[in-house]
């Protein structure tokens, strides 16, 4: 475990949480793509929004096998606090037995919706864009060396939130929510426009991710938040990145934030910046926040190029036929480090 991380208490139910709340009322965050029900609540005269996590309502959850607890567990070891001092976690507690049947969690956190970026494609501005890559390393930083004792996302799980089982699991319950289905159709096309030989090997890995995991055990870890992108981005009035959804946690590789922050970031990255340029930065602000990139970060990057392809294949192949060459093309890079 890291060192000087300070725990935080956990409440026992959500009321207890919610205690001396002054109001509550439902609402749809506008960005919203899944089931998972939100609340406004006002406690002291502070705005808030809890956000309820179960399995029954966040296929990524189920794809995961979290029932909504591990976010609870990571909180309550003091990891969302590990780099206060460049990441606000916006966070003010968290509690369990969020879900129906009295398991998941909920995080109460406050109302930083001023702060976020806005939606649309609009590029981020780079003074933000900068404070989120520095944010990402230095959050690695501070977790380095990280090994999962909390439970939390298995490491080989991260690559498997669109393989063949989720995707059928998905259909099976008849496609609560429409971004399986979806990838189901991205992977359709990918396996038509991909090269050969890319699309085979990305299926070989949807069916079993270990030939990847094992390969990227064998480069550092870090603890990971899992989902750097823009709708979970903000620059806080203090200067610090605003960084929410803290749900799919646990230790990776570092280059696995970054490869997923272009990946879903593509169109929000300053104008004209090159993605080789966003690497470089990250690897850049890794060195600045103490940690030695030589032997390691180049391999690490091209798996994680690769992984990233793993995961969203699919969504590549709905786009445009420059943003799918490259990353095919950066993925037969990692292909060679298997």
């Amino acid at each position: 475990m890291i060192p000087d991380l300070v725990p935080r208490s956990v409440h026992d139910t959500v009321d207890a949480q919610l205690a001396g709340a002054e109001r509550r009322e439902p609402f749809v965050p506008p960005q919203s793509r899944s089931l998972v029900r939100f609340e406004r609540v006002e406690i002291g005269g502070q705005r808030c929004v809890v956000k309820h996590l179960h399995a029954d309502a966040d296929f990524l959850l189920r794809a995961g096998g979290d029932p909504g607890t591990r976010t609870l567990r990571a909180y309550g070891a003091g990891l969302f606090h590990a780099a206060a001092d460049v990441v606000d976690c916006a966070v003010i507690g968290v509690a369990l037995g969020a879900g129906p049947d009295g398991s998941g969690a909920a995080i109460l956190m406050r109302d930083v919706s001023a702060e976020l970026m806005p939606p649309g494609d609009d590029p981020f501005p780079e003074a933000a864009h900068a404070r989120f890559v520095d944010s990402l390393a230095g959050l690695c930083a501070r977790t380095w060396d990280f090994a999962d004792d909390l439970g939390l996302l298995p490491y080989a799980a991260r690559w498997g939130f669109f393989d063949h089982a989720t995707i059928a699991r998905e259909e099976a319950l008849g496609w609560p929510e429409p971004v399986p289905r979806l990838a189901r159709d991205g992977w359709r096309r990918f396996a038509a426009r991909a090269p050969e030989d890319v699309a085979r090997a990305v299926d070989a890995l949807r069916r079993d991710v270990r030939p990847l995991a094992d390969a990227l055990r064998t480069t550092p870890s870090c603890f990971l938040h899992g989902d750097w992108k823009a709708s979970n981005l903000g620059v806080g009035a203090d200067g610090r990145t605003v960084l929410i959804d803290w749900v799919y946690l646990g230790e990776g590789p570092a280059c696995h934030d970054i490869a997923w922050y272009v990946a879903l970031n593509r169109r929000r990255l300053p104008r004209g910046r090159r993605k080789e340029a966003v690497f470089e930065e990250f690897r850049a602000a890794l060195e600045r926040h103490g940690v030695a990139t030589a032997g390691w970060f180049e391999r690490q990057l091209q798996l994680c190029l690769l992984g990233a392809l793993v995961q969203f294949g699919w969504e590549k192949a709905l786009g445009d036929e420059e943003e799918l060459a490259w990353w095919c093309d950066h993925a037969r890079a990692g292909l060679r480090r298997l």
